[in-house]
């Protein structure tokens, strides 16, 4: 085996975190927080909003797991110059303190009540996030996804879900990549529950906050009700929604000869077009089928082959049908946001006891997801292997990933890589 030698000289191992640093203030994102959350103390001895946001960011770029990670990476963040790094029960403690009340809703048919957190102050700060950094543009003509995603969380909070685990169950919309708005609910409570309540405000502070337009808005069938349907109609221009429900109509779709042969996805399937009365108003049904099929074989009755229909309810009735099928698949890029806030950013582990804490966290770990999309695109630019849809693992071993060392020289600050990589001479010095 080679001989070790231990060498006491302080060399940070994650050097690209400093440009990251340097690249949320000259954003303005430090001060963004500290006008939109206040002063915690107006002698700035306490650590401020900024610097709390910032450690968290930090933490999860530098590839922690969780909020306790902080005081195994605080002594290479606090190596930077002129740079408070607060511990993790500090920023615990700050997180806390941002949370704000539940807003409880009772459901006439059980008489059982839900909790809903809305955290309004913090929704508006990711949406000024994000036209800080320019992600979105007043104008902008922007598709709008909607989902629940279920997080399994052993809390003191937490209830029973029909997933067979204890959580919460968020619903969060999203433009691409973009996380735009969030609200955290009970994890027994129905989808559908005060959803349009959910969608009149995060769509309504898109608009007030953004200047964007909301071209299209898709959601899977947990948004098919009345209710929800007259909620986001008159907030965009288009919507797609997958219909459930339908098997009332089968005899009508099985009678029906117009369908259209067409291939989606390397798999040949049948399109259609109905009409969809809901009260006063019509709708557009586009329905597909495919062959019902066991072991391989495509299984028939007596009537002759069995489908399987799948069915989109839309107010655009000028897409023809592939296309309406074909635009609302793409949704299933949304849900990638889900894997990515579990996988990378902490949503896997939530810190808190309490629903309306782990709010805060999520909301803060949403804005984080937006400025990693900010700093993907920035060095897709320079970096050939990082692309502006690499996930954080990739962004650790070609940027982040790099000895680093503090040294003064002339009064100056430099900071000194160990690389072999030009590129970083390049991203530094814009």
């Amino acid at each position: 085996m080679a001989k070790v030698q231990i060498k006491s000289e302080i060399i940070a191992s994650y050097g690209g975190i400093f440009k990251i640093m340097e690249l949320f203030e000259r954003l303005g994102l430090g001060k963004l927080v500290d006008s939109s959350l206040g002063k915690r103390d107006a002698s700035w001895n306490a650590f401020q909003y900024s610097e709390v946001v910032e450690t968290l960011f930090c933490n999860y770029l530098c590839g922690g797991d969780c909020l306790e990670d902080v005081n195994m990476l605080a002594p290479q963040f606090s190596l930077r110059p002129n740079t408070r790094v607060p511990s993790s029960d500090t920023i615990g403690r700050v997180l806390k303190s941002l949370a704000t009340e539940n807003v409880s809703y009772s459901c006439e048919k059980s008489g059982n009540s839900y909790d809903f957190n809305v955290a309004e102050k913090l929704n508006v700060l990711l949406l000024n996030m994000i036209k800080k950094m320019g992600l979105l543009k007043a104008g902008e003509e922007v598709t709008l996804d909607f989902d629940h995603q279920f997080i399994p969380a052993h809390k003191f909070d937490a209830k029973y879900s029909y997933k067979k685990d204890y959580g919460y169950f968020p619903g969060w919309a999203s433009v691409g990549g973009i996380l735009v708005g969030g609200e955290n609910r009970d994890g027994n409570t129905n989808v559908k529950f005060h959803q349009a309540d959910t969608l009149i405000r995060i769509m309504d502070r898109i608009k007030q906050t953004l200047g964007v337009v909301i071209k299209n808005f898709r959601a899977d069938c947990g948004s098919f009700s009345k209710e929800i349907i007259e909620a986001v109609e008159p907030r965009c221009r288009h919507f797609y929604i997958r219909a459930s429900n339908c098997s009332s109509r089968y005899e009508e779709f099985r009678e029906f000869e117009g369908w259209e042969s067409v291939e989606i996805d390397y798999q040949t399937c049948e399109l259609a077009s109905f009409e969809y009365e809901m009260d006063e108003s019509k709708y557009r049904l586009v329905v597909q089928r495919s062959p019902k099929k066991e072991d391989g074989k495509i299984v028939t009755d007596m009537l002759g082959t069995v489908y399987i229909y799948r069915a989109i309810i839309t107010n655009d009735r000028e897409m023809s049908e592939k296309d309406v099928v074909l635009f609302y698949n793409k949704r299933g890029e949304s849900e990638k946001n889900f894997d990515i806030q579990n996988n990378d950013f902490g949503w896997a582990h939530l810190p808190f006891s309490f629903m309306n804490e782990n709010t805060v966290f999520m909301l803060i770990t949403a804005m984080l997801k937006n400025f990693f999309l900010y700093l993907t695109q920035m060095l897709s630019g320079s970096i050939e292997a990082i692309k502006k849809t690499s996930r954080l693992k990739k962004v650790l071993l070609h940027f982040i990933c790099v000895p680093a060392k503090w040294i003064k020289s002339g009064r100056r600050n430099i900071l000194r890589l160990y690389t072999e990589r030009k590129y970083y001479k390049e991203i530094f010095d814009s």
